[in-house]
């Protein structure tokens, strides 16, 4: 199994009480750390207002931290979970992630999908479209990025974009341009457009819906006549972690403790999705559900701890004691 690890950004509220002009250093340390390490990736969100509600806390922009982050790692893969397509036109987004490929030696993941987060779409003068136009302009985006990144220019007269002689250059340093990580279950169409552009998927991390959305998968990669096993399939975790029950319990306290000041209306319903999420427990019980997962397909895990810009200490033993166990 692979392992990658969200870096503290803002957007969930993961750097609340941390000064403004500290925060980078924050960001940084976790990701250089993580890049001295086992982490095969780091992860930021692509989102400009915080969750479980709008604040006026810190978010920071994801592109901006893939350029930085490829200037301050050397190994790790970048990753956005998931870039919204809708938020920048698809050629200069191709550009930006060439860009920041070139920086980072060849690091860079594109994870991209259609976007849901009403709240900021309007905000930000966006609108917030119907989901099947939004889906509808994720592949034309897609095929946009994979001409950009193929060949050096795009051209599309489509209904939502149009591009004519769109040139990237330099191109991404990797051969056959930048992975997608296709990111959403929507079967009818987002999973369709994985079964033909992906490289990765990102969907429910639970046995069972993970293995419904890879059945539904499988189906659209043999109606396109595309490999299914050529698709790494992933999800992503909130750990919570400790030693024993008793520590677990302390971490949920401390999330509970976190958001309350900051969020009070919806502390409860946000302690309660990280208390019941698969990844809670001991190390033991932990290893023994990514087990389950890996056996249905779940090859590729990326791992949120809502302290890591305060506290290291439930990071260091998923390091300890998850990952070497799981890693062969």
């Amino acid at each position: 199994m692979r392992f990658g690890l969200f870096i503290p950004q803002g957007w969930r509220l993961d750097l609340v009480g941390i000064d403004p002009a500290d925060q980078w250093a924050a960001m940084n340390g976790l990701a250089r750390h993580a890049d001295a390490g086992d982490w095969e990736s780091i992860w930021v969100y692509d989102h400009f207002h915080t969750v479980p509600a709008p604040t006026t806390e810190a978010t920071h922009e994801a592109w901006t931290l893939m350029a930085a982050f490829a200037a301050s790692t050397s190994r790790v893969r970048l990753g956005q979970m998931c870039t919204c397509m809708a938020y920048r036109n698809p050629a200069y987004l191709a550009k930006v992630a060439a860009t920041v490929d070139v920086i980072s030696g060849g690091r860079v993941e594109m994870g991209i999908g259609a976007g849901w987060y009403e709240h900021e779409w309007r905000a930000y003068g966006y609108g917030f479209p119907g989901a099947g136009d939004r889906i509808a302009a994720l592949d034309e985006g897609v095929q946009i990025m994979e001409q950009a990144w193929r060949t050096g220019e795009a051209t599309l007269d489509g209904r939502f974009y149009q591009v004519d002689g769109a040139r990237v250059h330099p191109r991404p340093l990797q051969a056959g341009g930048i992975p997608f990580w296709i990111a959403g279950g929507g079967e009818r169409k987002t999973l369709r457009i994985a079964a033909r552009s992906a490289h990765y998927t990102n969907f429910v991390g639970t046995l069972e819906g993970f293995a419904h959305k890879s059945s539904v998968l499988e189906g659209h990669c043999r109606d396109l006549g595309r490999d299914f096993g050529e698709i790494t399939r992933s999800a992503n975790y909130n750990v919570v972690i400790g030693r024993d029950q008793a520590e677990v319990d302390a971490r949920l306290a401390w999330i509970d403790a976190h958001y309350r000041p900051v969020v009070p209306e919806k502390v409860d319903s946000t302690v309660e999705d990280f208390r019941t999420g698969p990844l809670v427990g001991t190390p033991e019980q932990i290893v023994e559900r990514l087990r389950a997962l890996e056996a249905i397909g779940m090859t590729y895990a990326i791992t949120y701890f809502a302290e890591a810009a305060y506290d290291r200490s439930g990071i260091e033993l998923f390091e300890r004691e998850v990952i070497p166990a799981l890693r062969g």
